[in-house]
């Protein structure tokens, strides 16, 4: 939900931008999140080529498609593309446009799924080397991506983070919702992702990223959850939730 109506949780975003995905967020999760930063294109391009490129270790399946999505890549970041021009399996050197081109396959088995499984390696090779990162690159990054990028923080407030970048790790990669049916559809025939009850799906999230508090859903969050059973049909009282859910089901 967001500003009283019912959409996929990305048209926040989409028809108020970064703010209004935090609102989304903050509001369908229970969460505090205060600050932010949103990449585009050139700005994970950028970020890619001043750490010297990432690794990446691709399936035949993804060397195919990897070209299709280099030149239009390119084309909306204003920078020279560089094709793979190779179909085979293997270990990868990938420029910024490659890596931002693997980030945005989505025809392979997995589907958007595996689209957004593949962002999150990226994410994690970025971490890995902007860990390892000496001073001079690390402002080189930031002086290069800070005008490509929307966020809430200054650049002294970045610079002051990267600068104990060494001690971060990244906790988990996992998707949310944890349980969900991935076929159901809107009254516009849009494929929408929705949780096996909104309430549960919430409280393992504050579970895995507040440990040690104790949560209660809120009444808002309760009221979505309802909303949600009464638009789509799907009732978590239909679904063994005792293990995660196959997101092949199909909610009626």
């Amino acid at each position: 939900q967001a500003s009283g109506s019912y959409a996929k949780a990305n048209s926040a975003y989409c028809t108020g931008g970064p703010q209004a995905a935090v609102n989304m967020l903050n509001k369908n999760l229970d969460l505090d999140i205060k600050n932010y930063a949103s990449v585009n294109f050139a700005a994970l391009i950028s970020i890619v080529n001043d750490l010297g490129g990432i690794e990446m270790d691709l399936t035949a399946e993804e060397a195919y498609w990897l070209d299709g999505y280099i030149c239009e890549t390119a084309e909306s970041a204003g920078v020279p593309g560089n094709l793979l021009a190779n179909e085979n399996g293997g270990t990868y050197k990938l420029d910024g446009v490659q890596a931002t081109a693997f980030c945005r396959i989505r025809y392979t088995s997995g589907s958007d799924f595996k689209r957004t499984e593949r962002q999150r390696e990226v994410i994690s090779k970025i971490v890995e080397k902007f860990k390892n990162a000496n001073i001079i690159t690390i402002n080189k990054v930031i002086n290069d991506v800070f005008p490509k990028i929307s966020t809430s923080l200054t650049s002294n407030q970045i610079l002051g983070m990267a600068l104990h970048a060494g001690s971060y790790k990244l906790a988990g990669t996992s998707g949310f919702p944890y349980n969900l049916v991935d076929s159901w559809y809107d009254k516009n025939k849009a494929v929408c992702v929705v949780p096996i009850g909104l309430a549960q799906n919430v409280t393992k999230l504050h579970s895995y990223l507040f440990p040690d508090q104790t949560y209660a859903t809120s009444d808002e969050v309760n009221q979505i959850n309802n909303e949600l059973i009464k638009i789509t049909g799907i009732n978590p009282d239909k679904y063994d939730l005792s293990d995660e859910v196959d997101t092949s089901q199909s909610g009626e």
